[in-house]
Order: structure tokens, then sequence, then C-alpha cells
């Protein structure tokens, strides 16, 4: 009985002990729950970290008629996964362009020291055949552009009934070596934009800064904030919102080790370039939700233009991949105008006005020449001439005339207005997934006193 009793003790005493363990385990993680920050990633304290979490954007985008948070949640789950696959499509890889160009402004003393900076052309039996063959022309009938009524409310959507063929007209906005009209098409040759990313040449020095400085010194300056014109405030900013886009690229594809050829992120040039000019960052979000606008305007005429390569599967492929673009959903209820041109080229001055600025863009597309480095010019052409098809789009139509115009795009046109409005889409994305890790690093470095600024 004596040894049952002691045994018993024994147990209890063993219980006791786990029973207190236990107890001084629960008290001391609590205690660390206090004192340590909570992870991010875990249950429930997620969301308390996410109620304190700021956004450093937020709210509409300026001059436009959706807000950041809209735009990169669009962006992630609708556009940015479409753009993706329909830019690799036959019909959207080839580009057509005119790589050796004369600087109609000045001798062109660029150079560039990589490899990286030329160009790979297609052989003549890559790109699709039926991209040979002549164009043929539209009837009047075919495409009514139906913009609006004269009333305050309108419907600014372009509409066609029967959409078929691709037609050689000359874009007002841009410069005709851009087009695939005249004798300049003589020269034009395709090129497979999949095996010439744009990404970092190597190409810097005065002749790249003098492209850019003569683009906003000459075309599109930054005018004071006191002074109010809307049109030149949007050059400026679908310039800037650009020049911002292709920093982004460089900064996303950079060469990191020329020597073994080292390819990767560069999140101190993103931060130099971009991040740390907010003004930057805001004219990149703007002039993707033009482009977007540009796009949604004219779903019809999209949806049913002939995307005609030769590859029946791949065909059908792009014509549902642009119909899933023009007609989304989550697109048309979300941000269902993008940005709001009806409000420009107003009054008696309009038409001058719109003259004075297609004059400037053009001069912006001229100077596409004088880039002396091939891939950056084949960038800079096709999103130049991109820009030039949203420009056309948007203001196609005489608001004062409206009834029985039309809109005409060659082939060309379309190809150059989805890169770009994919290539913004990367932008965009990569910014706001980068941005915030970058500011917190690399600018909390920067501007840190006893830190030197490498860039």
């Amino acid at each position: 009985m004596e040894g049952a009793r002691n045994g018993g003790g024994r147990r209890r005493w063993r219980w006791g002990w786990v029973v207190g363990a236990l107890i001084a385990v629960l008290l001391a993680t609590a205690a660390t729950s206090r004192n340590s920050p909570r992870n991010p990633l875990s249950g429930i304290t997620s969301k308390l970290c996410q109620c304190t979490e700021s956004r450093k954007y937020t709210g509409i985008v300026e001059d436009c008629c959706c807000d950041y948070e809209t735009v990169d949640s669009l962006n992630k789950e609708v556009l940015h996964p479409i753009l993706q696959d329909l830019v690799t499509t036959p019909f959207f890889r080839y580009f057509k362009v005119k790589l050796w160009c004369d600087c109609p402004f000045w001798p062109d003393d660029g150079m560039c020291r990589l490899r990286d900076c030329s160009v790979c052309e297609c052989p003549e039996s890559e790109f699709p055949e039926p991209f040979k063959k002549p164009f043929h022309g539209l009837s009047a009938d075919d495409l009514i552009c139906q913009e609006g009524k004269p009333q305050a409310t309108v419907d600014r959507t372009l509409d066609s009934k029967i959409f078929r063929g691709w037609i050689e007209v000359d874009n007002p906005w841009t410069y005709d070596d851009e087009t695939d009209n005249g004798s300049a098409s003589t020269e034009m040759t395709y090129v497979n934009l999949q095996l010439n990313p744009e990404r970092y040449t190597g190409y810097t020095g005065p002749s790249a800064r003098r492209i850019w400085e003569t683009i906003y010194t000459e075309n599109c300056p930054k005018y004071p904030s006191g002074e109010f014109c809307q049109e030149k405030k949007v050059l400026y900013k679908l310039i800037s919102g650009l020049h911002s886009s292709i920093s982004v690229h460089i900064a996303s594809d950079y060469l990191l080790d020329e020597t073994d050829n080292l390819w990767g992120e560069n999140l101190e040039l993103l931060y130099d370039r971009v991040l740390k000019h907010p003004e930057r960052v805001r004219n990149l979000y703007f002039t993707f939700l033009f482009v977007l606008r540009a796009v949604t305007k004219a779903p019809d005429y999209l949806e049913q233009a002939e995307y005609n390569t030769g590859n029946l599967e791949e065909d059908l492929k792009t014509q549902s991949l642009v119909r899933q673009l023009v007609y989304n959903p989550k697109l048309q209820t979300a941000c269902p105008l993008p940005f709001d041109e009806a409000k420009l080229w107003q009054g008696e001055s309009g038409p001058e006005l719109k003259q004075q600025i297609q004059k400037q863009f053009r001069n912006i597309s001229a100077l596409m020449d004088c880039v002396g480095c091939e891939k950056c010019r084949l960038w800079g052409k096709l999103q130049i001439l991109g820009l030039g098809t949203a420009l056309k789009i948007l203001f196609s139509v005489d608001h004062q005339n409206y009834i029985n115009q039309q809109l005409q795009l060659q082939r060309n046109e379309v190809i150059a207005l989805m890169n770009l409005l994919n290539r913004l889409s990367e932008s965009v994305k990569f910014v706001h997934d980068k941005g915030p890790y970058a500011e917190r690093i690399v600018g909390g470095k920067i501007s840190s006193p006893s830190s030197k600024n490498s860039l």
C-alpha cells in the first residue's frame, strides 16, 4: 500500500510538472507575441497588418476615370495575363519596321557597345505568308464610327458591322516612315518581337540623352502648373509615362555581369529613374489608362479584324484573346471609361490646337530615326506608333461632324497598339510588385547620411 501511495504521488507529481510546463510555455508565447512584430503571412494577424499598411499611390489616377487600386487589381487579374498570351501569337509577334534610317535632324553619332543592341531580322520564310499579300481597301459602309451625340452624355464607342482585311492609310499623328505606305514600305523588314525583347542594351551617353532632351524641350515641354492647357498637358504626360515604362523595362531586364552574360533586376536603377520621382509613376499609370481607353473604344473593330496568318488554330486563339480583352466584364464593370477624351479639343481654338499637337507628335515619331541603337530604335518606333494609333482612335472623329465618319487602321498600327499596351501593363505590374521593396531598401540606403548613391 505504501509503495502504491508513493507511486501515485510520483505520478501526480509528474502530471503536475507537465501541466506547469504547459502553462509556462503558453505564458511565454503570449508574452513573445505581445513584444514581437506580427508575421504578415500568418492567420488573423495578416488582416491586422493589412489594415495598417498604406499605399503610396491611391485614389483616382490624375485626369483619368479609374483609381490606382482598381488599375493594379484589373491589371493583375485580367489585363496582364491576356496581353502576355496575345503578344506571343503569330499575328502580334511580327512587326514591320524600317531599321536603317537617316536622322532628319542631325548626323547619327550614337553607337552601342553591346551585341544586345542589334536586331535579329526575320528571314522571309519565317513571317506569315498572308502578311506578304497586298491589302484590300474597305467600302465606306464597312466601318461606321458612331461617336456620341451633341448632348452632354455621349456614347463614345466605335461600332462596325463588318470588318475584313487590312488597308493602307496614313496616320496624321505619326511620321510617314513608321507606316506601310509609300516608298518607305520597300525598305521595311519584319522583326520577331519575341526574339528582340526590350531591355538594357548599353545605349547611354550624349546621344541617348539628346533624344529625350529634344523630345521634351522642343515638342512637349512641361508647362507651369498655373498654365491651363489640358491638351498640352496630356501630350507631356503620355511621353513621360512612356519614358517611365521604357526605364522600367531596362531595370527589370538589366545586364548585371557582361562577362558571364548574367541578366536580372536592377532595383537601384528602377528607384533612381522612376520611383524617386512620383510624377513619373503617376504618368505611367496615366499612359496605361489612355492606351487602354483607345483599345476599349474600338471593341467591334478589333474583335472583327482579320487576324489571318495562315495558322487557323493560332488565328482563332488570337481572335478569342482580343475578344476576352475588349469585352471583358470585369474591366467593363470596374473601369468602364479609363480616360474621357471628349473633354479635349473643345472651344474655337480646338482644331488649331489639335494640328499643333499633331505636328509635335509627328516630330517625336521622326526623332526615333535618330536613336543610335538598333533595338532601341525598334521599340521606340513600335511604341510611338502604338501611342499614335491610340491618339488616332480617340481623336479620329470630328466632334462637330461625327456622322458617317470611320476609323481605319493598318495592320502594323494594331500590332503596335497591342504590344504597347502589353509593355505598359508589364511596367505597371513591375512597379506595383517591386516598387515598395525597392523604395524601402534602395531608397532607405540612398537617403542614409552614411551611404553613397552608386548611380
